[in-house]
């Protein structure tokens, strides 16, 4: 039997060692995991992104409905929301039941932040305060005159002092407005809806009722609302 030389054994041994050549497939399935890999990184970020913009979005409001983490598809809206002012918090009970369109349309701008920055642009001491867009309700001074006139008649609960109500006229683009009486005013029927009540700082209320005017009843110093928190309980 004849022997292999040495040197031939080192050339054989030299080609086993030959890593053998990657096939064009395998380059193509490799590429195409990276690719999935990074459009799944991509899209996780994208999904939680998106989730902190909204969370963000209804932080401004300070409501999310416990039945939307939970995955419930119940929804039950909020009861209660604090008005926000620079002269302190306004805590609301609203009408859900008996109101409960103004009040969804309520909820609505407060998610979307309308209310943010509002000013209250009249204040009629012992009738109302005001605030958001100016609309064809009447001139402030028939406001006062008919409060005063009308404050010895019979009213409703809803028409008492510390309600919270909005205008029975179609919103516009500059969206709603809102209006807190400080005294019985029948003239509601007539003008607004309400669809909520001051259960808690009446005396923030009053606070702004004292702020000083000019002739039109318009606030010499601004005076508004920096957000509203919705509530579930309080």
């Amino acid at each position: 039997m004849a022997r292999i030389k040495p040197q031939a054994l080192l050339q054989q041994s030299k080609k086993k060692k030959v890593p053998s050549q990657i096939s064009v497939t395998t380059i193509l399935l490799y590429s195409l995991i990276v690719v999935l890999i990074v459009f799944s990184l991509f899209a996780t970020y994208r999904h939680w992104s998106q989730r902190s913009r909204n969370q963000r979005e209804l932080g401004e409001s300070g409501f999310e409905d416990e039945n939307r983490l939970t995955g419930s598809k119940k929804y039950n809206p909020p009861e209660y929301a604090i008005i926000n002012t620079s002269k302190g918090p306004i805590t609301v009970e609203l009408f859900k039941d008996s109101s409960p369109e103004v009040v969804a349309e309520f909820i609505d701008s407060c998610q979307k932040g309308h209310f943010k920055g509002m000013l209250f642009h009249h204040v009629m001491k012992h009738v109302v305060i005001r605030a958001g867009s100016v609309n064809n309700l009447g001139a402030p001074e028939e406001w006062t005159l008919r409060g005063k006139r009308d404050s010895h008649l019979d009213t409703s609960s809803k028409h008492g002092a510390f309600m919270l109500g909005t205008s029975k006229t179609k919103h516009d683009s500059k969206g709603f407005e809102l209006f807190i009486t400080t005294a019985p005013l029948p003239i509601l029927n007539e003008k607004l809806t309400v669809f909520g009540r001051v259960i808690k700082g009446d005396d923030v209320v009053q606070e702004i009722e004292e702020v000083d005017t000019n002739e039109h009843y318009q606030p010499k110093s601004p005076v508004g609302i920096n957000n509203v928190t919705l509530k579930l309980k309080i």
